[in-house]
């Protein structure tokens, strides 16, 4: 196996690699630790403790704000089956019924936090200082933030 090129761009690296004649093209996006997710977290605990709030559908919420999910049209009766694969991933993965339509069920299904690329963890931190910092929970600075989330997808 021999590498022939890399290119990186924003969290993306490309590399082509040639096994024996014929070529392989790979695409590697860089992962998050879970330090950025774990803040998120421990954010949403305390605004949730201090709004009397559930914590669940607090973060179900701000998912659904920021809208990243995938639309999925599907037979109604295999809806339950979709549903508990979709939502067996963790308690952050959900889905929403948007319409049926004959025999067909659509759905939005969001993804947990936990697979977020940066620029989506990002909105996502960054909504939740703002409701903190106003009814004075204390966040970490801008720049910690941001160094936070930078540096964990640079180093995975």
């Amino acid at each position: 196996m021999r590498i022939l090129s890399e290119f990186i761009q924003d969290n993306t690296k490309i590399i082509t690699i040639q096994i024996g004649l014929n070529e392989e093209i790979e695409v590697k996006r860089k992962k998050r630790s879970s330090q950025s997710n774990k803040y998120f977290w421990e954010l949403l605990q305390k605004l949730c403790e201090e709004m009397n709030i559930d914590v669940i559908q607090e973060y179900k919420k701000r998912v659904k704000e920021l809208g990243i999910f995938r639309y999925w049209e599907i037979d109604t009766k295999n809806v339950p089956t979709f549903e508990k694969m979709w939502c067996d991933r963790g308690i952050a993965w959900f889905t929403e019924k948007v319409e049926e339509i004959g025999e067909k069920t659509c759905l939005n299904a969001y993804y947990g936090s936990s697979s977020f690329n940066s620029k989506q963890m990002s909105r996502l931190i960054d909504n939740l200082v703002q409701d903190c910092r106003s009814v004075g929970i204390k966040t970490l600075e801008d720049i910690e933030i941001e160094e936070l989330i930078r540096s964990e997808y640079e180093n995975n």
